[in-house]
């Protein structure tokens, strides 16, 4: 009996002493000083000390970045779990990595990481011969930062177009090569961004930019993009402007893309990142000018082929959920179009390659595939592996196979071959990753949103888990933007599985899986529901006993930061864990940043009107931090160069936060030197970066 007694005294004294450990790291934040600015809008004063981080290049900033990372890696570096969990990332992530293949002239071109690569190359083979490196972006910088970006060959596969990113940043660079030589033939243009590359014959190409600041890049005007060519053999000064001089039509976003016959140019011109115009031009005919297929944003319509002069467009005018169209080019005003392929219940997203159209329809948020010829018969729905997503089926017209992925979030995602003419699917790469799927299940419920609403979610773990409320469980979300969270498998998950962790992921409001009216719910005055379908979920993962409120974290980045930073401010108490990322945090300032005046079809702007401004005001979550409130434990994770969501969002959030916060619960911010919104993030820094987030989530949710 004593014996049993000595034990339970030693087990008592171990589990206290774990629990003191847990809570012994103690945090001296730096001092951050607090200014003075006050600004006003339809007679409200709003403080705003923190003003000065704005300026992401002063040296009072810089100096201000050095402490906090200091503070948050000594905390970091504490973590008892964090180098194994770096280790196990290490270990499942090193694998062959390989892109399907696409054939450009002579050459079939694929991308590759033999696994630990900061970035993937770009290979190439002829059919007899072994492949060869082509282009090794990590050869471009010391450090590994600097990331290959488009890619455009012309027809012929002659003359090939690439932009790189530097730091992470959204302005590009443009690289013409001879590909035979591998040469490099003129100048590199600079400052390119939000652009592709479309080649007209071996001539030159289409191009699009900003004019780029001086000093800040806070200071960037992105409401007058323009369209470019480059004429081979000339400078890039003397480049055209073809689309976007006229002061009075300004437009955020422009691109433009030359038919695969090279008998059109195709120009979509936006005000924000939902709807476009639409014109045409007949590159045959050098005096032709552009023709007006849409001039409102009222929809989302783009060109994706044409046979001769019948274009083929998709587009959500009247059609919430996309249909395909036709029309002649010459008279291809709205009045004038054809129904090609109807809208269905689910959303559609169309392909073409091998002289077919493939839709891909969204049935809550799962890949359906159907096969059309070009005179709307329905050939085939395309048999898929399983439940899950599909991208691919894209291709010249004269490409005699088409290749797919296949993914969710148990199945690495494995590369098929596929014959158009007979409908056979063939598995082309699957990958060798020491992750085995048939340990882990994924789940698709559905819940109960705080208006009624039906939202789907996707929960994925370990087959066999105990339904004892205390499973660490990520939450995951966006909403926003009308973009779509489909299942796709993450290396840096399947650790968190394997480790018995839950991931879970709503299709909140504001995403495109149900079409215009799904998103349209999330945005503006609405942008509350997107909010509150996120408090939904988590209400349901703790009521079916996945997890509770201490082993709970959420997470999301970009419009998804916003998202955690909204919910952690509204519900202090739901989550133990919050971890935005790159989050757009300043709801009344984000349009003064770069490209954030973009973004108000979704947001709206403090400058519309009274009531739009009382609304971003009162959910903006760097202004609705409180006194005297205990906060979950928060890493709030950015780089120091993001040109799309300036760091100073996630500045001003650290700060006010660790000014008010109450309890010991930690709030960090980990600032990523050199680097930007995460394209073309090195390898090295992925890993790196979700070590420090596990093992933060972890260790403030006490598990081991």
């Amino acid at each position: 009996m004593k014996n049993f007694i000595y034990l339970i005294v030693i087990l008592v004294f171990i589990m206290t002493s774990c629990k003191k450990e847990t809570k012994s790291v103690k945090i001296t934040y730096p001092e951050t000083k607090k200014g003075t600015v006050i600004y006003e809008h339809f007679g409200t004063k709003v403080q705003d000390p923190y003003r000065w981080l704005e300026d992401d290049r002063s040296t009072d900033t810089e100096n201000w970045v050095v402490e906090q990372n200091k503070v948050t890696f000594d905390y970091l570096n504490k973590m008892p779990n964090r180098e194994r969990i770096r280790k196990r990332l290490e270990e499942v992530w090193n694998y062959e990595k390989i892109s399907a293949p696409k054939k450009r002239g002579d050459y079939t071109y694929f991308y590759k990481n033999d696994g630990l690569q900061n970035q993937y190359v770009l290979y190439r083979q002829k059919e007899t011969e072994e492949p060869e490196i082509f282009l090794n972006p990590n050869t471009f910088s010391k450090d590994g930062t600097t990331s290959l970006g488009s890619v455009s060959f012309t027809k012929d596969g002659h003359l090939l177009a690439y932009s790189i990113s530097e730091g992470g940043s959204d302005w590009r660079k443009i690289i013409i090569m001879d590909v035979l030589s591998k040469k490099i033939k003129e100048d590199t243009l600079k400052d390119v961004k939000f652009s592709g590359i479309s080649w007209y014959k071996n001539e030159g190409f289409y191009y699009s930019s900003y004019d780029k600041p001086k000093g800040s890049e806070l200071s960037a005007k992105t409401d007058q993009h323009k369209v470019y060519y480059h004429k081979l053999g000339t400078k890039q000064i003397e480049d055209k402007i073809i689309y976007g001089a006229i002061p009075s039509e300004k437009h955020r976003y422009i691109g433009a893309k030359v038919s695969e016959d090279n008998t059109y140019l195709i120009i979509s011109a936006s005000t924000s990142t939902s709807g476009n115009k639409l014109f045409i031009k007949d590159l045959t005919n050098p005096k032709s000018k552009l023709i007006t297929i849409l001039d409102h944003t009222k929809s989302d319509s783009y060109i994706i082929d044409n046979k001769g002069s019948k274009l083929y467009i998709v587009t959500n005018l009247n059609a919430p959920n996309k249909k395909i169209i036709t029309v002649d080019a010459n008279n291809p005003t709205s009045e004038n179009w054809k129904d090609f392929i109807v809208e269905t219940k689910n959303v559609l997203s169309p392909s073409t390659g091998s002289g077919y159209i493939f839709t891909e329809y969204m049935v809550d948020a799962i890949s359906k595939i159907n096969q059309y010829d070009y005179n709307g018969k329905l050939i085939r729905e395309i048999k898929l592996p399983g439940i899950g997503s599909v991208t691919g089926f894209n291709g010249k017209p004269e490409d005699k196979d088409l290749y797919f992925s296949f993914t969710n979030y148990t199945t690495p995602s494995t590369i098929y071959k596929y014959e158009p003419n007979t409908g056979k699917s063939i598995v082309y790469i699957k990958p060798k990753i020491d992750f085995n799927p048939d340990n882990y299940e994924s789940k698709q419920i559905f819940y109960t949103s705080k208006d009624g609403t039906k939202i789907p979610m996707l929960i994925t773990h370990k087959k066999g888990l105990e339904l004892n409320g205390k499973n660490p469980t990520i939450l995951y979300g966006y909403g926003g933007f009308n973009i779509s969270l489909t299942p796709s498998f993450s290396i840096a998950n399947s650790v968190w599985l394997e480790k018995g962790g839950v991931y879970a992921v709503p299709n909140l409001r504001g995403g495109g899986e149900y079409g215009k009216s799904w998103h349209d719910a999330g945005t503006q005055l609405k942008k509350q529901n997107v909010f509150d379908d996120f408090i939904a979920a988590a209400t349901y993962l703790m009521a079916k006993n996945y997890t509770s409120s201490d082993y709970l974290a959420i997470r999301g980045g970009s419009n998804g930061g916003l998202l955690v930073g909204a919910v952690m401010t509204q519900k202090p108490d739901l989550v133990k864990v919050a971890l935005p990322a790159v989050g757009v945090l300043d709801m009344l300032r984000y349009h003064t940043f770069t490209a954030g005046a973009g973004w108000s079809y979704d947001y709206g702007t403090v400058e519309d009107n009274k009531e739009m401004f009382t609304y971003l005001k009162g959910y903006s979550p760097v202004h609705n931090v409180k006194e005297n409130v205990k906060y979950p434990a928060t890493l709030i994770t950015t780089g120091d160069h993001d040109d799309r969501v300036v760091p100073a969002h996630s500045f001003k959030f650290a700060a006010v936060l660790q000014e008010k916060q109450t309890g010991t619960n930690p709030i960090l911010i980990r600032i990523e030197t050199n680097a930007g919104h995460g394209a073309g993030t090195p390898t090295s820094k992925t890993i790196d970066l979700y070590a420090d987030i596990f093992a933060f989530t972890l260790f403030n949710m006490g598990v081991e």
